[in-house]
C-alpha cells in the first residue's frame, strides 16, 4: 500500500483514536484531569483527519478550514492538559488564537490562499505546542523521565511547525491544500503520525510517574497527621544518624499525651483525632531544620533533633508542653489535665538502630509518667553506650 496522503490520514485516524481511548482508560484508574484533556485532544485529531479526507470529494471548506481548525483545537486541549498538570494558568491574550483562525474566513480564494492558510495554521499549532513545552520546564526541581520526554517531544513538534510555516511562505514552494500537493504537506502527514505515538506515550509516562510518586508519598505519611510514619522514619533515620558526632550530638524526643483516653471518653474520637492533628501541627511549628518528626501510633510521637543539647531539648520540649496544654484546656476540658510527657535521649554516636534508641527513650518516658506526668525526663546512661 502506497503511503499517499489519504493512506497517511487513515493511519493517523487509527493512531489518534487508539491514543484517545488509551488515555481515557488511564484516566479511569488514575483520575488525573490532564489525561481527559489529552484524550480529548487526540479525539479531536481523529475527527479532523476524517474531515480532511473529505477534500477528495470536493468538500473543501470542511476538509481544509474546518479540519485544520480542529488541529488547532486539539493542540489547545494538549496545552490545557499541561496547564492542569503543572497547575499554571494562561492569560486571556491566548484567546486571540480563536480570533485569528476565524479571520481566515475573510481571505479571498486564490493561489496564495493555501500558503497563507498553511502558514497561519502552522504558527498557531507551534505557539500552543511550544507554550506547553515551556510550561514543563523544571521549576527548581527535577522532572520525571516522562515529563522530560513529553517536554522535548512537544518542543520538537512545535519547532517542526515553525519550520513548516517558514517553508509555506518561501517563494517557489508548491502548496495545494485541496489536493495535498507539496512535499512539506506530505512530510507533515508523516510527522503527525509519529508525533501522535510519541506524545501519547510521553503523556502516559508523565502521569504514571506522578501517580507512583503520590503513592510513595502517601505510604510514607501517617494518614491522620501527615507526619512520617514509623517505617518512613526508619528509612530516613539512617542518613540522619550519619551526621551525628561528638561535635554535633543528636537527640530523640519520645512524646506521649497524658490522659488522652479521657478526651476520647468525654468528647468522642473525633475530638481525639483533632487533638492529635493539633499536636502534629505544633510539632511542625517548632521543628528545626534537618530534624525529623513522626507519629509512631496512637498518641505517641517522636522527634529526632540534629545538633542538640540538653538545654535545647528542654527549651523545645517545654515550648511544646506549654502550647499543647493551652490548646487542650480550651478545646477539650477534662477533670485531669491533658498534657505531654516526654522521654529524651541524647547521643553523640550513631546508635545501633532506631528501635534501640526509641526503646531507651521509652524508659525515660515511663519515668516521666511515674513522676506525675507533664514533664521531660532524660535517659540516664552514658551516651557512648547507645552505639553498643
Amino acid at each position: 500500500m502506497a503511503l499517499d496522503p489519504p493512506t497517511m490520514l487513515t493511519i493517523s485516524v487509527a493512531l489518534a483514536a487508539a491514543a484517545a481511548l488509551y488515555l481515557a482508560i488511564e484516566w479511569r484508574s488514575v483520575r488525573e484531569t490532564s489525561l481527559l484533556f489529552w484524550s480529548a485532544g487526540f479525539a479531536t485529531i481523529t475527527v479532523g483527519c476524517v474531515l480532511a479526507l473529505l477534500r477528495g470529494i470536493g468538500l473543501l471548506f470542511i476538509g481544509i478550514w474546518f479540519a485544520n481548525g480542529l488541529l488547532v483545537v486539539a493542540h489547545w486541549f494538549f496545552l490545557m492538559g499541561v496547564l492542569r498538570f503543572t497547575q499554571d494558568r494562561l492569560s486571556r491574550a491566548w484567546l486571540l488564537v480563536v480570533v485569528v483562525w476565524f479571520a481566515l474566513l475573510l481571505l479571498p480564494v486564490g493561489p496564495q490562499w493555501s500558503k497563507v492558510m498553511l502558514m497561519v495554521n502552522s504558527l498557531l499549532v507551534a505557539a500552543l505546542t511550544l507554550k506547553a513545552s515551556f510550561l514543563l520546564r523544571p521549576h527548581g526541581k527535577s522532572l520525571s523521565v516522562g515529563a522530560v520526554q513529553l517536554r522535548y517531544v512537544l518542543l520538537l513538534h512545535g519547532l517542526f511547525y515553525v519550520a513548516k510555516a517558514v517553508i509555506a511562505i518561501t517563494p517557489g514552494t508548491l502548496i495545494d491544500l485541496a489536493t495535498f500537493g507539496g512535499l512539506i504537506i506530505q512530510i507533515s502527514l508523516v510527522e503527525g503520525a509519529m508525533a501522535i505515538m510519541l506524545i501519547a506515550l510521553s503523556m502516559t509516562g508523565t502521569v504514571r510517574y506522578r501517580r507512583e510518586e503520590r503513592i510513595a508519598r502517601l505510604a510514607a505519611r501517617d494518614p491522620l497527621t501527615a507526619l512520617y510514619n514509623r517505617r518512613a522514619l526508619e528509612v530516613r533515620a539512617g542518613h540522619f544518624f550519619k551526621e551525628v558526632s561528638p561535635a554535633q550530638p543528636g537527640a530523640l524526643l519520645l512524646i506521649d499525651i497524658d490522659n488522652f483516653k479521657l478526651v476520647n471518653d468525654l468528647h468522642g474520637h473525633i475530638a481525639g483525632d483533632r487533638l492529635l492533628i493539633a499536636l502534629s501541627e505544633l510539632i511542625r511549628t517548632v521543628l528545626p531544620e534537618r530534624s525529623l518528626a513522626a507519629r509512631l501510633g496512637g498518641d505517641e510521637f517522636v522527634i529526632l533533633l540534629c545538633g542538640a543539647s540538653s538545654e535545647r531539648v528542654m527549651e523545645l520540649g517545654g515550648l511544646l508542653r506549654e502550647q499543647f496544654q493551652q490548646y487542650a484546656s480550651k478545646t477539650v476540658p477534662t477533670p485531669q489535665a491533658v498534657t505531654l510527657s516526654i522521654g529524651a535521649n541524647l547521643f553523640d554516636q550513631p546508635p545501633a538502630s532506631l528501635a534501640a534508641l526509641i526503646e531507651q527513650g521509652d524508659v525515660a518516658l515511663y519515668q516521666s509518667k511515674r513522676s506525675g506526668r507533664d514533664s521531660i525526663r532524660f535517659v540516664e546512661r552514658p551516651m557512648a553506650d547507645l552505639s553498643q
